[in-house]
């Protein structure tokens, strides 16, 4: 509401002035100050969550890391398991003879002394032809 003296609202040119500048301006700082101040605020901001997402140890390469642990993880677990019966085996080796009498006859094919083989072969095609 304008008055014929140059007032708005009752005030004075000098203190509508002054209203004006500090509606431009923020503590005194010009507003094109403080939009410069923020895009170097905000870019800066950038800057520093790069390394944080996309470094070398970032968020991306931890997660990549994790999936790799998982991976191995469940490698190790199943070469655990082998080696268990791995070691039962061995342990039997070294205790007793039987288990390695049971080897000997099965995987070579030998027999006791005195003892005497049949070899039983089953009725098939191949069998019957002979």
């Amino acid at each position: 509401m304008r008055s014929g003296r140059g007032t708005v609202r009752g005030l004075t040119k000098k203190a509508c002035h002054a209203a004006q500048v500090s509606a431009q301006s923020w503590n005194g700082i010009p507003a094109y100050h403080v939009k410069i101040l923020s895009v170097i605020l905000a870019t800066l901001s950038i800057l520093l969550q790069y390394p944080l997402w996309l470094g070398k140890g970032g968020w991306l390469k931890v997660w990549e890391v994790d999936r790799q642990i998982a991976t191995q993880d469940n490698i190790n677990k199943r070469l655990q398991a082998r080696n268990a019966t791995l070691d039962a085996e061995v342990r039997d080796l070294k205790q007793g003879y039987e288990a390695i009498e049971e080897r000997a006859r099965n995987e070579l094919g030998m027999i006791k002394e005195d003892e005497v083989f049949f070899h039983v072969l089953e009725e098939n095609d191949k069998n019957i032809r002979r």
